[in-house]
C-alpha cells in the first residue's frame, strides 16, 4: 500500500473538472489489491475516518474532491482480465476500478469487442464512471454504464468484500437482503419515482430492482468500487459518421427528432433503415465555434447535427439512402454534410466535436468568471417544450450562450458564459429555472455527470426532503459510521 502525506503530491487529488475549490485532506491512500483496500477501509471505519474515493479525476461535481479526512485512490487497481474464449461470456471482460476507458477500449477492440457506454472523457477510471453512471453519445442507442454492468467486485465500509451477480439478488417486499461479511443486510428500497430518461441522479430505486443497481450511481457513498464485469457488442463492420448542415435550428432540431423516433421504433420496416448509433444537435452559437475550427461548414447554416450509425458493406447503400432522404425532407442534402467512412476520418470528425468544450474554456478563462451549465434530460415528448422554453429565457436573457449535445437521449447541454458578476449571478438563476422546468415536465437534474457535491440542491428538487431521507436510510444501513463520501449526494 503507498500512502502519500506530502501536501504538494496530495494537492492533485484535491481537483477535478468541476473546479470546485478547497478541497483538503490528510492523506491519500493507493492499495495495489483488493485485500489493501479492505484493510485500510477497515481501518478507516474503526477510526471513523471519512474516505473520499478518488478515479482519473475527470467528474464534473466535484464527487472525488475530499473536505478532510482520507483520500482512497484506485490508480493501482488496473488490471483487464481476459475475456472467455467462448460461450455465453465471449462478449464479456473483467476490469479493475483503475482501468482507464481508453485502455479497456483498445484491449476490447482488439478482441472484436466494442465498448459504446462510455463518456466523452477517455481518460475516465471505469470505477468512476460505474459511481456515476455516466454515458455519452453513443448512449443513444446502447444506453448508459448501467446497462453495460454484469457484476461488480465492491468493499463495504467495513473493509468487506462483496461480489455481485447481476440477477441473483432482487427485491421482495421492498427490500433488499443480502449477507456480506458475516452480516445480513436488509435495505429499503426508497419510494421516489425516478425520472425514466437518461439519469444519474441518486440512487436508483425501482419496485423489484437488482441488487447491482444499488452500487451503480452511488457515487462513492457506499461502498468502493474494486472491478467489474462488464457486457460487450461486437465490433461493428465500420461506422458512418457525418456533420449535417440547416438552414434554421429547428430544421437540424427536426430532422434530429426524427432520426431519433425512427430508431427507436419498436417494430421496424427494414432492416437497412436508419438506426443511429449517436445523435447530437448544435445551435447556431455552437456552430460558430466549429467555424473557427474548420472553413467548410456551409454558408447560411444556422443548425447542425451529428449522428452515427453501424453499418456493414451490404447495407452501407441504402443506410446511406435513408439518411439522404431525410436530409432531404429538412433542407439539407449529402452536398450539405461531412461524412466520414474511415477511422482517420471518423477521429477527425470526432476531434471537433470535443474540442467545443475546450473552446468553452478557454472562453470561460478570457470572461474570468466560471460558466453556468446544466445536464438536464426531459421525456422526449417533452423535447420541443423544453427547447422552447431554453430559447425563451436565454434570448430574452442577454449573456452568451450555447445549446448542444446529445438530443437522441432529450439532452441538451446548456451552457452561459457571463462576463460580470450581474450576469453570472442572472446565469445562475436561469440554471435554476431550468431545472425546476425539467422537473416539471418529468426530467431528472443529472442526466450523465451525477450529483456530487454541486447538485445537491437539484436532487432536493427532484425527490423531495422525504427522497434525500430515504437515500440517507440506505446509507447508513451499509456505512454505519458515514464515513464514506461525506458531502456527495446528500449533507451530512
Amino acid at each position: 500500500m503507498i500512502i502519500k502525506k506530502d501536501p504538494s503530491i496530495i494537492q492533485s487529488y484535491l481537483e477535478d473538472s468541476s473546479n470546485l475549490a478547497g478541497g483538503h485532506a490528510l492523506e491519500v491512500v493507493i492499495p495495489k489489491d483488493f485485500l489493501e483496500a479492505s484493510s485500510f477501509l477497515k481501518e478507516a471505519n474503526d477510526q471513523k475516518i471519512s474516505v473520499t474515493i478518488s478515479g482519473g479525476g475527470t467528474g464534473t461535481s466535484g464527487g472525488r474532491i475530499p473536505f478532510g479526512g482520507a483520500v482512497l485512490s484506485t490508480e493501482k487497481l488496473n488490471k483487464i482480465k481476459t475475456p472467455a474464449s467462448g460461450g455465453p461470456k465471449k462478449n464479456k471482460i473483467s476490469c479493475e476500478a483503475g482501468v482507464l476507458i481508453k485502455d479497456l477500449k483498445e484491449y476490447a477492440a482488439k478482441k472484436g469487442l466494442f465498448y459504446t457506454y462510455d463518456p466523452t472523457e477517455q481518460s475516465a477510471f471505469i470505477g468512476g464512471t460505474i459511481a456515476t453512471n455516466a454515458s455519452g453519445a453513443r448512449s443513444f442507442k446502447y444506453g448508459s454504464t448501467r446497462e453495460s454492468v454484469n457484476a461488480l467486485t465492491i468493499c463495504l465500509a467495513d473493509g468487506s468484500i462483496f461480489k455481485i451477480q447481476r440477477g441473483a439478488i432482487k427485491a421482495k417486499d421492498g427490500k433488499l437482503k443480502f449477507e456480506a461479511g458475516g452480516k445480513n443486510y436488509q435495505i429499503p428500497v426508497p419510494t421516489y419515482k425516478m425520472s425514466k430518461t437518461k439519469n444519474s441522479a441518486g440512487y436508483f430505486a425501482e419496485r423489484g430492482m437488482d441488487l447491482i443497481d444499488l452500487f451503480i450511481c452511488q457515487e462513492g457513498t457506499l461502498a468502493c468500487i474494486l472491478e467489474a464485469t462488464l457486457k460487450f457488442n461486437p465490433k461493428p463492420e465500420d461506422i458512418l459518421s457525418c456533420f449535417a448542415f440547416f438552414e434554421t435550428e429547428e430544421e437540424a432540431m427536426h430532422f434530429a427528432m426524427e432520426a431519433r423516433d425512427i430508431s427507436k421504433a419498436k417494430t421496424r420496416k427494414n432492416e437497412k433503415d436508419i438506426d443511429a448509433l449517436s445523435i447530437e444537435y448544435f445551435d447556431k452559437y455552437t456552430l460558430n465555434l466549429i467555424r473557427k475550427k474548420s472553413r467548410n461548414v456551409p454558408d447560411g447554416s444556422k443548425g447542425c447535427v451529428f449522428f452515427e450509425q453501424e453499418i456493414s458493406k451490404e447495407k452501407e447503400e441504402a443506410i446511406i439512402n435513408g439518411w439522404e432522404g431525410l436530409l432531404t425532407k429538412y433542407g439539407s442534402s449529402l452536398n450539405n454534410t461531412w461524412v466520414a467512412m474511415n477511422d482517420k476520418d471518423r477521429q477527425n470528425l470526432l476531434d471537433i466535436r470535443h474540442s467545443l468544450g475546450e473552446s468553452m474554456n478557454e472562453m470561460t478563462k478570457a470572461n474570468n468568471f466560471p460558466k453556468v451549465t446544466t445536464d438536464l434530460a426531459v421525456p422526449s415528448d417533452k423535447l420541443e417544450d423544453m427547447m422552447t422554453y431554453y430559447k425563451k429565457v436565454l434570448d430574452a436573457l442577454g449573456v452568451q450562450y450555447f445549446l448542444f449535445g446529445h438530443i437522441g437521449d432529450s439532452h441538451i447541454h446548456m451552457n452561459l458564459m457571463p462576463k460580470n458578476e450581474t450576469e453570472f449571478t442572472h446565469s445562475k438563476n436561469a440554471a435554476m429555472d431550468f431545472i425546476k422546468k425539467s422537473v416539471s415536465l418529468g426530467g431528472t437534474v443529472s442526466a450523465e455527470h451525477g450529483i456530487g457535491k454541486l447538485r445537491r440542491e437539484y436532487l432536493k428538487i427532484l425527490y423531495g426532503d422525504d427522497g434525500i431521507k430515504e437515500m440517507l436510510e440506505v446509507k447508513k444501513i451499509l456505512d454505519p459510521n458515514l464515513i464514506l463520501g461525506r458531502g456527495n449526494i446528500m449533507s451530512l
